[in-house]
């Protein structure tokens, strides 16, 4: 059993919306040894509490009294497997993270700097690395925010369809849903791989490659039921991917289609490519 501090220390992180996950990485630390500074199977030394306190935007002293540590707030969103995979609602991040999606758009990861993106945040540049090491560490958060929302969005999706498909044309769905609800992310997604590092670069693209596989699934599926006749079944997927990933190039959402209908069209275009039956 944790110590008031161990506890303060877990009522902190969920009290800030955080996960296990995330505040590790702030403070540079294994998920598991954060896990077990929370459950007090692990001492916390003054220097790492005071490390603690500022990746909570608190303090030591409120994290030594459990008493003054405010009660957990709703985020406005934070993207987990909740809700519709159809409903996007506008996503919480914090500023720094907010100015470096802003200035990865604009002027690309290579253009932007750690001063521009504190400019835009309007904090000092000493202040950011209170959040984050580095750019790079900024692009990977951007990104695993992208993931992160795309499996479960396409997951659940995938989780209503009926037949093999039907399961085809609402992971595409999903997926066009998420390039244009969020056009911002899905372009930096899509035009910044290069400029992650190589372990960095290993892992998304994993993560990206078990979407496409969950896609070449359901087609083959589909094919073997004689509900699509293509003869080029991974050729079309990457086709298909490729489509939905190219939607932030080209879409606004003050433009004469919306998300919704444009993710319908990407349906109907996705199964005729695979010769529905």
């Amino acid at each position: 059993m944790g110590t008031p501090v161990h506890e303060a220390i877990r009522a902190a992180r969920l009290a800030a919306g955080l996960s296990l996950r995330e505040l590790a990485r702030r403070i540079d630390v294994s998920p598991a040894t954060l896990s077990a500074i929370e459950n007090g199977k692990t001492g916390v030394s003054v220097e790492r509490l005071q490390i603690l306190a500022h990746a909570l935007e608190t303090t030591a002293a409120q994290l030594l009294d459990p008493r003054s540590v405010p009660p957990a707030r709703n985020h406005e969103l934070q993207p987990s497997a909740t809700g519709s995979w159809r409903e996007f609602l506008p996503m919480a991040v914090d500023p720094v993270l907010s100015a470096a999606i802003e200035g990865f758009v604009e002027t690309g990861y290579h253009g932007a700097t750690m001063r521009s993106i504190a400019t835009k945040a309007h904090m000092s540049v000493p202040g950011m690395y209170h959040h984050y090491r580095d750019k790079q560490d900024l692009l990977v958060r951007i990104l695993d925010l992208t993931m992160d929302e795309l499996h479960w969005r396409v997951r659940a999706a995938r989780d209503e369809g009926a037949s093999s498909i039907e399961r085809v044309a609402l992971i595409v769905e999903a997926l066009a849903l998420y390039h244009t609800h969020r056009r911002e992310l899905a372009f930096i997604g899509a035009s910044e791989m290069r400029s992650l590092e190589p372990a960095n670069r290993a892992r998304i693209a994993k993560s990206r490659n078990e979407l496409q596989h969950m896609l070449d699934h359901e087609i083959a599926s589909a094919i073997a039921a004689g509900a699509l006749s293509t003869r080029h079944p991974r050729d079309a997927g990457r086709a298909i991917s490729t489509m939905c990933t190219s939607l932030p190039q080209w879409f606004r959402i003050d433009g004469p289609s919306t998300p919704e209908q444009v993710a319908r069209e990407y349906a109907d275009f996705a199964l005729d490519l695979l010769r529905r039956h």
